[in-house]
């Protein structure tokens, strides 16, 4: 769109050729809007090499002939309108993706171009790696080219901190918001069409009534009728989560969404295995570590938890590191009233469990506690992380409304630090009362594996965040020690004092909607020290990989 481009960033040198790794700094914008592309020797291709090879291709599959015939034909109607939700991705965090494109030969460059959708290393602190870009905006495309966060505060505008709207400005310098379901109208209104031909051929009620409120919210941005429909689902053996949900793109102020999309197939019988544990949500927040009231709240008990194969990935939760696990909807009064729907990516878990957490674990896990990286305990972290998010508090104690609403741009990584630390909270405490098997000690080694394995994101990501506030926190309580051999052990007994003191900081912190108290946890804490970094850095000389990337789509599913 022609207004977007003008609010983002616009390059002025793009390079193609070889060379040695330089870093790039600058932010040239020409005077008149429009983009000039310059071909000049590119310094960063042997950064682009090393780079690309930190993720290992994974084939996205899963078992079609479990579906009916008419989930068959359903499921490449999902997956055309997931890919729409990837271009509509692609505008917001870089819309000048295809004259960039144009100018790179470079065939690794063009693959790590479109793994980080622009040209910002995602899980390197949003390095850039083409020349003459300059630093990645905070705002994305989500806000004028340069603005500041005071002149968006200071500003007149009703929406000026929305999730679903675009800010612009005028030739004289006007603000204006402008509503994602009018800048992006063609795009939509084809996805809603999709959306609407599935809702014909499915046979379960449930699944045709979301995706037709669905297909409705996409074109209105009106969401709330669709994500009840989506919670009282029961009964689908395909699942499709569409729209602008995340609002970790917008660095500015956490408040904008992004579109993506994940299209699953639900594991019934794992499904059922996991729906007992949402009912004790309650009973285990009114045991939270942490003052009366700052657990006052009764989180919602209609919450699922089920098991699904994922078989397509588009847009914000493709970008850079892939999710594995998602707790939805984000929207704090659903929540209160009906719970949230956590679905767990079984086959991507799996997937880096076996490329990357093992590979991890053999490198820095002491040889005395390898016995105890286990692929359910494993699997159960990630699980609880994502019940999790329904403990703790919402609504801050101190009469400055919700939680999100306080902390703004602070919000993201603190709840994402939440949600590790109080799922390790419900799986020592299911623990306890025979509620989950397992040895405590494979549930705590997992974590610390994983802790070593999410660190490696960056900390300019959310979880990248979250984990070295977890890490740093731990480590300075005697959680765990570094041996002389460079491996981490576990002491399972200040591990569990750890996690209680760590539990209460933060649901602290929410409940008071401290944004500058939080500000300085992250300053203090989200940080990778030296020493650590070294040892990440051996994990990359080994060449274990970060994170995946997929082979996806009807062709490797074998749909038409």
């Amino acid at each position: 769109m022609k207004n977007l481009y003008k609010s983002t960033l616009i390059l002025s040198a793009i390079a193609i050729s070889a060379g040695s790794i330089t870093s790039c700094t600058g932010d040239n914008k020409p005077a008149d809007g429009k983009a000039t592309v310059t071909i000049q020797k590119d310094s960063l291709t042997n950064y682009v090499a090393q780079r690309l090879a930190i993720y290992e291709k994974v084939k996205l599959t899963t078992n079609i002939n479990q579906l009916s015939v008419n989930d068959r034909k359903i499921l490449p109607l999902l997956i055309q309108a997931a890919e729409i939700m990837d271009e509509l991705y692609w505008k917001q965090a870089y819309p000048q993706r295809d004259s960039l494109l144009a100018t790179i030969k470079d065939e690794k460059t063009r693959d790590f171009l479109n793994i980080n959708y622009g040209p910002w290393d995602r899980l390197n602190n949003d390095k850039p790696f083409v020349e003459g870009v300059g630093a990645k905006p905070e705002g994305a495309s989500f806000y004028p080219y340069g603005i500041t966060k005071d002149a968006i505060e200071k500003s007149d505008l009703a929406d000026k901190f929305g999730a679903y709207s675009v800010v612009q400005k005028d030739s004289t310098g006007k603000l204006s918001t402008v509503p994602y379901h009018v800048l992006y109208a063609s795009e939509l209104q084809r996805v809603s069409s999709l959306l609407k031909q599935a809702a014909l051929i499915t046979e379960d009620a449930g699944l045709k009534k979301y995706l037709n409120l669905r297909a409705d919210a996409l074109v209105t941005d009106n969401f709330t009728a669709s994500d009840y429909a989506w919670l009282d689902m029961k009964t689908n053996g395909l699942d499709i989560i569409i729209g602008p949900i995340e609002n970790y793109e917008d660095k500015l102020f956490n408040a904008r969404t992004s579109y993506e999309a994940y299209v699953l197939i639900k594991d019934k019988e794992w499904s059922k295995r996991l729906a007992k544990y949402v009912k004790m949500l309650p009973e285990l927040q009114k045991n939270l570590p942490v003052a009366a009231k700052y657990k006052a709240e009764t989180p919602g008990t209609d919450s699922e938890l089920n098991a699904y194969d994922v078989v397509y990935y588009a847009g914000d939760c493709n970008a850079g590191s892939k999710t594995i696990a998602v707790n939805l909807p984000n929207d704090e009064k659903i929540q209160q009233e009906k719970g949230t729907r956590r679905s767990q990516l079984k086959n991507a878990m799996q997937a880096k469990f076996d490329k990357i957490l093992v590979p991890i674990s053999k490198e820095l896990i002491d040889a005395d506690q390898q016995q105890y990286i286990k692929f359910d305990a494993f699997f159960a972290n990630v699980m609880f992380h994502e019940v999790a998010h329904g403990l703790g508090i919402k609504k801050t104690i101190t009469g400055k409304g919700f939680v999100r609403a306080a902390l703004k741009e602070q919000y993201s990584w603190l709840e994402e630090g939440k949600a590790d630390i109080l799922g390790l909270y419900m799986v020592t405490g299911l623990l306890k009362k025979g509620e989950l098997k397992g040895d405590i000690k494979d549930y705590y080694t997992t974590f610390m594996a994983g802790i070593l394995r999410s660190v490696r994101f960056g900390v300019s990501e959310a979880h990248g965040k979250a984990n070295m506030q977890c890490f740093n926190y731990f480590q300075e309580k005697g959680a765990f020690e570094r041996t002389a051999k460079g491996t981490y052990k576990v002491n399972f007994e200040k591990f569990a004092t750890a996690m209680n003191d760590l539990s209460a900081f933060i649901i602290t912190l929410q409940g008071n909607g401290d944004k500058v108290a939080v500000e300085k946890a992250q300053k203090e804490k989200a940080i990778i020290h030296p020493e650590l970094q070294t040892d990440l850095d051996r994990l990359t000389k080994k060449n274990i990989p970060v994170d995946v990337v997929f082979e996806q789509g009807v062709d490797v599913l074998g749909v038409k």
